[in-house]
């Protein structure tokens, strides 16, 4: 098991990963939450049938209510999350309850909204079961979708405790496995060149993944967001850096329909697109080539699906949080592990994505 630790301004929490740590779960509750009343554990409709037993009958000891969201982004609607804090009110949730999110991403998305947002905020735990949700269980942004944009009503609101279990990721598609991986990559793009090489050099496969280097990489990628997000909670400055590949990523995923090409799958494209623009904007030395055949070799796709009007994508781009004045803010690399935000007009987009 390894045991890291998170810290904010605002909040100091562990993460412990490794297989059977959902084991000490009880114990990590008593101790954050001596007056808790109930616990309130939301899950989807896929991760629920596999799992909710095991936690229920790990937290036996606790008085448990549950709910079942739909599977994927279809979680984060405003209609779900009306729907859960429904249940919260109807099941008599109190201030000293708590929300427990089993699922991936867009599972602790929804639940740590609706702990942020319920009775102004009471305490919730991520237990993630994807590859992806290493990222988006660690650092506090909790969201909902709008249909003019992904994760646009939210909050910053950090969990008591993440508790990453190996086993939970064994059911994982590949298709989801890909899309987690995708955030991995990302963070040795971003902070760490010596781990981008370690994954080129040792991740090979992504259908079966040896344990250790599993619990390494993830528990790497937690680490590099952590420390991003101790120095910058809120993105108001280093944290927008955690964006590299999303600008055009989330527009990938918005303008095909949430849920049509996974979030991490749309993120690599992304990622590409920002390299391609740091080599002509911002000086980046670096050899494409061996990432985008390891990506194929891993079963990504590497140009944008056909049938996507660059107009439309860069009136998403327009809209990422990001942006100011509509100008677009591109993350970009000066180098492997050095990040910088690029201001770029539209004429300059339209041009890259059609160059692309």
């Amino acid at each position: 098991m390894v045991e890291l630790t998170v810290q904010t301004p605002l909040k100091t929490y562990p993460v412990y990963v490794g297989t059977g740590v959902i084991s000490r779960l009880p114990e990590i509750i008593r101790n954050k939450l001596p007056k808790l009343t109930k616990i309130f554990i939301i899950t989807d409709e896929m991760v629920g049938p596999l799992y909710l037993k095991m936690l229920k009958d790990t937290l036996s000891g606790f008085t448990l209510e549950q709910f079942i969201v739909p599977s994927g982004e279809k979680a984060k609607t405003f209609a779900v999350y009306y729907e859960c804090l429904t249940a919260a009110l109807e099941n008599k949730l109190d201030r000293h309850s708590l929300i427990l999110a089993l699922g991936g991403g867009a599972v602790g998305d929804l639940s740590g909204f609706v702990a942020a947002t319920f009775m102004r905020g009471i305490p919730f735990m991520q237990i993630p079961t994807t590859i992806l949700a290493h990222d988006s269980a660690v650092g506090g942004k909790v969201a909902i979708n709008h249909p003019a944009g992904k994760n646009m009503v939210g909050a910053f609101y950090q969990p008591e405790a993440v508790v990453y279990d190996m086993q939970f990721l064994t059911s994982l598609s590949l298709s989801e496995r890909r899309s987690g991986f995708a955030e991995v990559i990302k963070h040795g793009l971003i902070q760490d060149e010596a781990f981008y090489q370690w994954l080129l050099e040792n991740i090979k496969s992504l259908e079966q993944l040896n344990e250790a280097a599993l619990i390494h990489f993830l528990a790497r990628g937690i680490e590099i967001k952590s420390a991003i997000v101790s120095q910058d909670e809120k993105e108001t400055g280093v944290r927008a850096y955690l964006n590299f590949g999303h600008t055009l990523g989330h527009a990938i995923e918005a303008e095909m329909g949430y849920g049509r090409m996974t979030h991490g799958e749309g993120v690599t494209i992304g990622m590409l697109f920002a390299l391609k623009l740091s080599i002509k904007y911002a000086g980046l030395s670096f050899d494409m080539e061996p990432l985008v055949q390891w990506l194929k070799e891993l079963g990504y796709q590497t140009e944008i699906p056909g049938g996507l009007a660059a107009e439309k994508l860069v009136r998403w781009m327009k809209g990422d949080k990001k942006s100011v004045g509509q100008q677009i803010r591109m993350v970009l690399l000066e180098q492997i592990g050095t990040p910088i935000l690029h201001e770029m007009t539209e004429e300059e987009i339209l041009q890259e994505l059609a160059a692309f």
